[in-house]
């Protein structure tokens, strides 16, 4: 047990990224699921909404449970989060485009390898930018 401890410890952040990044998919996925089968909102927009829920609910746990922000300057730190997850919505939409309209893959299977790639994205965004320790 101490071993599986010392191990968390050592990379609780990493550990803690994956933990609150699959339950930002998870919200993600349903609130993009909700919105193409019980709403029958296109997918693009239906891409947005859950991008704009799942980056808010994100940055709320990133702040708290993975980089353990102290940072005073909240504003800076918000606007940083969303300047780079606007970014990768970008990279986000695009693949989508390419997946759904170029390669004709279903919506809702392009969404997992989309978001998958996007998370990783977003953890070295937030690593190395946003909740840089040594400009907090």
């Amino acid at each position: 047990m101490k071993k599986i401890i010392d191990l968390y410890k050592k990379y609780s952040e990493v550990i803690n990224y994956l933990i609150f990044g699959i339950l930002t998919t998870l919200v993600n996925f349903i609130v993009y699921f909700m919105c193409r089968k019980i709403f029958h909102i296109v997918y693009m927009l239906s891409k947005a909404i859950s991008w704009i829920l799942s980056v808010l609910f994100a940055y709320v746990t990133n702040r708290k449970f993975v980089f353990e922000s102290k940072s005073e300057n909240l504003l800076k730190e918000i606007y940083q989060f969303y300047k780079y997850r606007i970014f990768s919505l970008v990279i986000e939409l695009l693949l989508m485009y390419i997946f759904v309209e170029v390669f004709g893959i279903d919506d809702m299977i392009a969404n997992i390898p989309v978001t998958f790639i996007v998370v990783i994205i977003n953890y070295f965004f937030s690593k190395l930018f946003v909740f840089n320790k040594k400009e907090s």
